[in-house]
């Protein structure tokens, strides 16, 4: 599996954006996709995660501003972000889990920065 993001940028605080990740490769095996952000001096934290069944889980911090959503004839995920805040600043990845046969495999994709301004 390989994933494609983009959509960063720089954006003022209360501003919107949405992130891509597009997967290629043996996609039928995708158990999950997740957005993952790692800023300046700290660890990668889960921000979003949409199953393959389309259930999804979100991060406290991002619960009701952020929307992960799909489109399965695209193999593209989306992130919404809005109401961004200044700590929403960081740079943004996308994660696929795959599983076959059993064996539990995760990919990444190149991240892409989001930066928020106060």
């Amino acid at each position: 599996v390989q994933l494609q993001a983009s959509g960063g940028g720089l954006v003022q605080a209360g501003g919107s954006l949405t992130l891509s990740c597009a997967a290629a490769g043996s996609t039928f095996a995708i158990t999950s996709i997740g957005w993952y952000r790692q800023a300046p001096g700290k660890q990668r934290e889960l921000v979003a995660v949409i199953s393959s069944g389309g259930s999804t889980n979100y991060a406290d911090s991002v619960k009701g501003r952020f929307t992960i959503s799909r489109d399965s004839a695209k193999n593209t995920v989306y992130l919404q972000l809005n109401s961004l805040k200044a700590e929403d600043t960081a740079v943004y990845y996308c994660n696929a889990r795959s599983s076959v046969h059993g064996v539990v495999r995760d990919r990444w994709g190149q991240g892409t920065q989001v930066t928020v301004s106060s």
